[in-house]
């Protein structure tokens, strides 16, 4: 596998932008959403100004990053690119703490760089731009009617106008390629004819005295809602918004796209338009324990019912067409009930809506491809993957499946096609998502856009590394350090150790808007982050380790994963150490207090489990704990109780914040009360923070200040100083 632009330049590009600010236990979901209030001034290094460098040096210009600038941050995000590749429209969120919310405007930018332009204003949001295929004007989504519908703002003046007015609400656009027709999806009632009729039930049931709901299937809740009988279903329109939407869907008792993650990227209009291609899992009664995701094709008159294309009796999804239309490429996993198996790419020749035989290409890579876009020519694939702690993008040749990598530091996001260019966004610990444009050999990168430009001047961050040690079976396993902002040669500081959930799932180089570690940084932290064995991008086999070893192989790689980093930066202070984690890692939170007692200072638990059993009857998509523990607790005991949290909490001693949502259904309040009543029955130092209406994120901004400050609270609490005279390490 060949290589380019590995590092990005140093130097910021200045942008007329920055007038505004865009599961599981977190495999596809990421992990929960947090940021917060920075404890007070006053709490932040006792030994270095506001204003110090990372030298140690004072800098009158520069101040510390808090966490209201970690959710006020405007945040970019979904870049389209113009059919003639020389502009990008793309979103950008901006934050208002005392609406308590965040609204989304469309902007644009050239392909070749310069100047961007705030294309809406209104108060209300709008996203999910999509081109017209001249050109000429943007379809999007907005709220100004009171609800979602389909908007059109022409580019040659004048403003946005309203193109449907239907009494539910529209989401995840698409545009046929012949301009003739779009696609929406609507959470409808499966047995409505009409789109009218789910409306009209909806508005009785409001009026009901009787708040029952009677079920007799699972899901009866999913992620963060209770089920009422609607299913998410695919729509079509004519661009001009007139008729009544054909359900393309109908007779799919699947939702499309799916729940709760699934967006715009699982389904595609065929080449001619005449067809839409989606993914949609048929389960039945067996949907809360199936990965099986089949991609189907239906006419968009609605003509005919929905003809399955693959029988794969695991997941099919994100089919793209090539741009001569004659193959069809889509991901597809191997083993059904796992979802976090490897996602190779399928290709598939397409003749009318029949397929050819499936050919993998690029088998021998042993990544997870993200999204797929097709070269002009239809040579070349590019793809995402995480790739040993970063995200790089990948450029996969169909003639031989050579794979090179053409950026290859931080986390790249959403590619497209702009002529002979890629464009994309990407960030790293350090840098908020910005657009970047590259050429299709990987040279001469460009940075488009500085989104947050004025902000970041004035801030500063901690300096950052990857490294690598021998974890279980001494094999490689890679983290990062992030050195406390201020940083003084000679000195010791605290221990952030920050655990990640899925278990698959990764601490990559990227700026996450929840668990960010600079904000650790900046409170005057040391932060380490382990990628212990069954994190993402190191492998399949690496990942399938974890499978029925929860509490082993991670746990041996967490120990001597912290004390490398101890023995490699000795300006980590071990002895005032804390470590915190959410869902899997909230898991690991309470395996660590039972298991490594000695180990910490402090702990914080968010939406962490307690009990794997009670878990596994509390929680919504079973097929993970049945995947994870080879079966129901019922069939299989002994693995639900091998590593159970709730079997060591005799060796409990160590102060732990509990935190948790109410309105959290993968991982159930349940488990963070029991928790936090261990902990207060066995007189252990102890909070519990709240939320009842959060799901297992955070996302309220306020709600997230508080997080963030109660977090920060504890960690301080904890982590005084040992003792001066010993607190001193060599530079």
């Amino acid at each position: 596998m060949t290589e380019r632009n590995d590092k990005l330049p140093a130097v910021r590009v200045p942008s007329t932008a920055a007038l505004l600010g865009i599961g599981r236990c977190e495999s596809r979901p990421i992990l929960l959403f947090f940021v917060g209030l920075l404890l007070g001034m006053s709490m932040t290094l006792a030994a270095q100004g506001p204003g110090s460098s990372a030298s140690g040096q004072e800098d009158a210009s520069q101040r510390l990053f808090t966490a209201e600038d970690l959710v006020t941050m405007a945040r970019l995000s979904d870049p389209q690119v113009s059919p003639d590749g020389q502009r990008i429209v793309y979103v950008l969120r901006t934050t208002d703490l005392e609406a308590d919310r965040g609204r989304t405007d469309l902007w644009m930018v050239p392909t070749a760089g310069g100047e961007a332009k705030r294309l809406t204003a209104a108060p209300e949001s709008d996203w999910n731009p999509r081109w017209s295929v001249d050109g000429q004007a943007i379809y999007f989504l907005s709220t100004r009617s009171g609800s979602s519908q389909v908007w059109k703002l022409p580019l040659g003046g004048g403003e946005a106008v309203p193109v449907t007015d239907l009494p539910l609400d529209v989401g995840n656009l698409i545009l046929s390629p012949t301009g003739g027709h779009m696609a929406f999806s609507l959470d409808v009632f499966v047995d409505c004819e009409t789109v009218a009729c789910t409306s009209e039930r909806l508005a009785a049931t409001a009026e009901s005295s009787r708040t029952g709901l009677l079920y007799d299937q699972l899901f009866v809740r999913h992620w963060d809602t209770w089920k009422d009988g609607r299913r998410s279903h695919l729509f079509v329109l004519p661009l001009d918004g007139g008729g009544e939407p054909i359900d393309v869907s109908r007779g799919l008792d699947g939702d499309v796209p799916s729940k709760p993650f699934g967006g715009s990227e699982e389904f595609t209009f065929t080449p001619d338009g005449k067809g839409l291609v989606f993914t949609a899992r048929l389960a039945g009664a067996g949907e809360p324990w199936s990965t099986n995701f089949d991609l189907h094709l239906a006419p968009i008159d609605g003509s005919a019912a929905p003809r399955r294309l693959t029988d794969n009796p695991a997941w099919d999804t994100q089919p793209v067409f090539s741009p001569d239309g004659k193959t069809l490429a889509y991901l597809a996993m191997r083993r059904p009930g796992f979802e976090a198996d490897r996602l190779r790419i399928v290709l598939r020749p397409w003749n009318d809506g029949e397929l050819g035989p499936p050919r993998i290409l690029a088998d021998h890579w042993d990544r997870s491809a993200g999204g797929l876009v097709f070269a002009a020519d239809g040579k070349t694939l590019y793809t995402t993957a995480n790739d040993l702690g970063e995200v790089p993008l990948f450029a996969i040749s169909l003639a031989d499946g050579k794979v090179d990598k053409l950026v290859g530091d931080g986390k790249v996001r959403s590619p497209a096609l702009a002529g002979q260019r890629l464009v994309f966004g990407r960030d790293d610990l350090d840098s908020p998502v910005d657009l970047y444009s590259v050429a299709s050999d990987g040279g001469a990168l460009q940075q488009l856009t500085e989104v947050n430009g004025e902000r970041l001047k004035s801030l500063t961050f901690g300096d950052y590394e990857q490294f690598s040690f021998a974890g279980w079976n001494d094999e490689t396993v890679y983290g990062y350090a992030i050195k406390p902002v201020g940083f003084v040669p000679g000195k010791r500081y605290p221990l952030a150790f920050l655990i990640h959930g899925g278990p698959q799932g990764s601490f990559n180089n990227n700026f996450h808007y929840r668990w960010n570690a600079q904000s650790y940084a900046a409170a005057g932290f040391a932060v380490v982050m382990i990628d212990f064995h069954g994190s993402t991008g190191y492998g399949q086999a690496f990942t399938d380790s974890i499978r029925d070893d929860w509490g082993g192989k991670p746990l041996e790689d967490l120990q001597k994963g912290l004390a490398a980093a101890v023995q490699r930066y000795p300006w980590i202070d071990d002895r005032r150490a804390c470590a915190l984690g959410a869902s899997y890692g909230g898991y690991m939170i309470n395996w660590i207090a039972g298991n490594w007692p000695d180990g910490f200072r402090c702990l914080v638990n968010h939406d962490g489990l307690f009990d794997n059993r009670s878990m596994y009857y509390s929680t919504e998509e079973l097929w993970f704990p049945e995947w994870e523990f080879r079966g129901q607790p019922s069939e299989n005991a002994t693995a639900f109780e091998r590593h159970n949290p709730v079997n060591h909490v005799s060796a409990w001693k160590t102060p732990m914040l509990v935190v948790h949502g109410g309105r959290d259904y993968r991982v159930v309040e349940t488990q963070g009360l029991a928790t936090f009543t261990a902990l207060q029955r066995r007189g252990i130092p102890s909070q519990l923070l709240y939320f009842p209406d959060e799901n297992h994120w955070v996302l309220k901004p306020n709600n997230s200040l508080q997080w963030h400050e109660t977090v920060l609270a504890w960690l301080h609490r904890w982590t005084h100083e040992v003792d001066e005279t010993q607190s001193t390490a060599p530079e």
